[in-house]
C-alpha cells in the first residue's frame, strides 16, 4: 500500500482541530517506511526484488523486524506521540499522531504477502491483497478518496491546494502501479521512495497553510485568514 497510508492522515486531521496539522500527519503516515528505507540504506533491514512474488510488485521484504513488526510499529508510534506531546503539550494531538503511525502496520497487513511479524519472530502475517489487483486498487483509491472528502468537509479554505495534493497522490500511485519497475533493490530505489514521501509531505504542509478546521469560528477564522 502506498497512498492508502495517507487516508488516516486526512481522517485524523478532519476529526479534531486539536490534532496535528496535515503535514505532520502525512509524515506520521509513512513514518514506518521513512525508518525502513533509512535502515535499508545502511543495511540493517533488507529487501530484494523477486519478479512474480506478488501480482502487483516484486518486493520481497524478508527482513524488517525493527520497523514492520507490530511491536516495533507500536514503539515507533509511542515515540512519535511523545515528540508531538513535547512540542504541543497536547495529549489529544500526541494520541492522534501515534494512531496514524501505527495505522501503517495495520494497512500493510491487508496488502502484504506474509512478511509482517508481531515481534520479529518466525511467524509471518499478511492477507496478500497485492495478489488481487482488482480488490487492492479500488480499495486503496477508495480509502484515500473517502478520507480526503471527509477532510474537505471538515475544513475550510480554497479548494485548489488540496486538489493539487490529491492529483499528486493519484499521479504517484499511478507511477507506482504502472511505471517501470526497478531492476534491483538498492540505495537508488530507497532514495527514490523517500523522495516521493518528501514531495507529498511538503505538499501537505503547504495545504495546511491554506485551510482551517470548521471548529474555528468568528475571530479565530479571521485571524487564520490573515
Amino acid at each position: 500500500m502506498f497512498i492508502g497510508h495517507f487516508a488516516p492522515a486526512f481522517a485524523a486531521r478532519g476529526i479534531t482541530d486539536e490534532a496535528p496539522k496535515l503535514g505532520t500527519f502525512f509524515f506520521a503516515a509513512q513514518f514506518i517506511d521513512w525508518v525502513f528505507f533509512t535502515l535499508a540504506i545502511v543495511g540493517i533491514e533488507k529487501v530484494r526484488l523477486v519478479p512474480g512474488i506478488t501480482a502487483m510488485n516484486p518486493l520481497d521484504l524478508y527482513y524488517m523486524p525493527y520497523t514492520h513488526s507490530l511491536l516495533a510499529s507500536a514503539l515507533w508510534a509511542l515515540g512519535f506521540g511523545m515528540v508531538v506531546w513535547i512540542v504541543t503539550r497536547n495529549p489529544v494531538a500526541a494520541t492522534w499522531g501515534a494512531i496514524v503511525v501505527v495505522s501503517h502496520w495495520l494497512l500493510d497487513l491487508l496488502v502484504h504477502r506474509p512478511d509482517l511479524t508481531i515481534a520479529g519472530g518466525e511467524t509471518r502475517y499478511g492477507f496478500g491483497l497485492w495478489n488481487h489487483p482488482s480488490i487492492e486498487m479500488p480499495l486503496e483509491i477508495g480509502l484515500v478518496l473517502l478520507a480526503y472528502c471527509y477532510y474537505i468537509r471538515r475544513t475550510k479554505g480554497p479548494l485548489v491546494p488540496p486538489l493539487i495534493l490529491l492529483v499528486a497522490l493519484l499521479l504517484f500511485q499511478a507511477i507506482d502501479w504502472f511505471g517501470a519497475k526497478p531492476e534491483q533493490a538498492g540505495v537508488g530505489m530507497y532514495l527514490l521512495a523517500l523522495l516521493g514521501y518528501a514531495i507529498l509531505t511538503a505538499l501537505a504542509f503547504w495545504v495546511q497553510t491554506t485551510r482551517w478546521h470548521k471548529n474555528k469560528v468568528g475571530l479565530a477564522v479571521a485571524s487564520v485568514r490573515r
